[in-house]
């Protein structure tokens, strides 16, 4: 026992060494657990950023005002008031994604307790600002007028008052959700590769043949190469969740990160023995890279990090819950946006080590026989 475990050392600290002269594979490293991160945190957003906007302002009364006045930044550059003339060539030229036309006697109807239409001319080929602006801006002028009447009614207040809070994340910053999500899929992806990788790693550089001879057997040759790349990925897992995800994007981590590497811990277990599998299949680097590209993005897509795991078909979620990375990432939002603990975790991941001990297994009865 005392020896196999020497000989799965020093395995493993074989592997790292190989890994650290592979420049491609330390630079994927780098750049997966910090530009990717921040990348996939800052490229897109699901909030409105200055969004340029203009007003034909036919009313000239204190509403109509009012409701300019209630565009601002950040979401909203400065709003131009222009002429009915003005709005084709603005919107023909792409400097306005919002044109509101307020009408004559708009707020003399108003008070009147009418209900006059504003116009809303939205430049649709900004696809994500015109779906999200469109209803933000008829939300906005709603408050607007329902507090201008307030005001005119003497201060009548309904029986009831709706009171919205945003839990978890109350200024609906969508870097918050991206960079987390971003780094629960690296983890996933990069071991996978990196275990595949050493494997091929091995046959193209003919020492799987040296390794043959010697008195090793195929477990301990298994779990050293999956001890050394699941320690890499789990270290630079560490690092940036530190230094990139709460330094630079400055995210709030509610829950505890020790309890989110462990789960993260039994994660690496199940996904390089993964990555033995495909690297035992496959017999070349770009073989590898395709069987990654099959797998990899429907386990990504489908797992919920992307979109709701309850909106998927019924089949779909009974089958993903077979997958590591379905549990992963419910076990990672709960710790790290809802603060959970072991308590409400737990059994996501001890699905993820049952799921893990299936892989591990199945992987090296496939690895015995192509040593065989």
């Amino acid at each position: 026992m005392k020896r196999s475990l020497l000989n799965i050392y020093r395995l493993g600290i074989k592997e790292l060494q190989s890994l650290w002269h592979d420049k491609i594979m330390t630079i994927l490293i780098l750049y997966t657990f910090s530009f990717a991160i921040y990348l996939g945190a800052t490229a897109t957003s699901s909030e409105l950023n200055k969004v340029p906007v203009a007003f034909v302002d036919e009313d000239r009364s204190a509403l109509s005002a009012r409701i300019i006045g209630a565009f601002y930044r950040p979401r909203f550059l400065p709003p131009e008031v222009i002429t009915a003339e003005g709005v084709d060539y603005g919107m023909d030229k792409g400097i306005y994604t919002f044109v509101v036309t307020i009408p004559p006697a708009f707020e003399k109807k108003v008070l009147q307790g009418k209900q006059p239409a504003i116009q809303l001319n939205i430049d649709a080929t900004r696809m994500s600002q015109a779906g999200i602006g469109a209803g933000y801006i008829q939300q906005m002028i709603n408050d607007e007028v329902s507090t201008f009447l307030e005001g005119t009614s003497g201060g009548t207040q309904l029986p009831v008052a709706l009171v919205t809070r945003m839990k978890f994340n109350p200024a609906l910053e969508s870097s918050w959700f991206g960079s987390v999500m971003e780094f629960i899929e690296q983890v996933s992806l990069l071991s996978i590769i990196l275990a595949g990788a050493a494997l091929i790693r091995e046959r193209e550089h003919g020492t799987l043949e040296h390794l043959l001879v010697m008195p090793l057997s195929a477990t301990e040759i298994m779990i050293s190469k999956i001890w050394s790349m699941g320690a890499v990925v789990l270290l630079a897992a560490a690092l940036s969740l530190e230094f990139v995800i709460k330094g630079i994007l400055d995210v709030p981590i509610a829950g505890s990160e020790g309890l989110f590497l462990f789960g993260a811990f039994l994660m690496l277990f199940s996904t390089t023995s993964m990555g033995i599998f495909m690297g035992t299949v496959a017999r070349s680097m770009p073989q590898l890279g395709l069987i990654i590209i099959i797998t990899i993005l429907p386990l990504q897509i489908l797992s919920g990090a992307i979109t709701p795991f309850e909106s998927m078909p019924q089949a779909l979620q009974y089958l993903m819950l077979l997958m590591p990375t379905s549990h992963f990432v419910s076990m990672s939002q709960a710790v790290l946006y809802r603060g959970a603990g072991l308590d409400v975790v737990w059994l996501d991941m001890l699905c993820i080590f049952v799921i893990g001990m299936f892989f591990f297994l199945f992987s090296l009865s496939i690895f015995k026989k192509s040593l065989s």
